[in-house]
């Protein structure tokens, strides 16, 4: 478990929404527990691709809805780009839940896109020391 993600990913949300947090999307508060959990089941360096490949998935949920054409949702589109049914180990549910958790919840925040906090989660991994304790991903959860 890291320790220090919560900190970088709030001072990376400061950067992008300056202070006061009062200022800050309501999203935000109630998204940076699951974005933890993440990190917290993955470890630093296998959240970060898994943050970008949520970023890939929320990228084609947002192509289909604008050329309005059919696609099975976020849900399904982080599964092919994560792999996570490959190996579903007990690290890989608990990120995939809680990315679709903070997915939703930041959908229905019309003041922000999801894709602000995939940023300020990858700006945040990368501000990390050192490796954290945590279980490997599925070897194609690293997608």
């Amino acid at each position: 478990m890291t320790h220090n993600f919560g900190l970088h990913f709030a001072q990376e949300v400061g950067k992008r929404f300056s202070s006061p947090t009062n200022s800050w999307p309501a999203s935000a508060e109630q998204v940076t527990p699951f974005f933890a959990i993440v990190v917290n089941a993955l470890g630093m360096d296998d959240a970060a691709r898994w943050f970008e490949a949520a970023r890939k998935a929320h990228q084609r949920v947002v192509a289909a809805e604008r050329d309005r054409t059919h696609h099975f949702g976020f849900a399904h589109h982080l599964d092919v780009e994560t792999e996570a049914h490959q190996e579903p180990t007990l690290p890989v549910v608990a990120a995939f839940e809680a990315t679709k958790a903070l997915y939703e919840i930041t959908r229905r925040d019309s003041s922000v896109d999801v894709d602000v906090f995939f940023d300020c989660a990858l700006r945040a991994c990368s501000r990390g020391s050192g490796q954290p304790d945590s279980a490997p991903v599925a070897a194609g959860a690293n997608a």
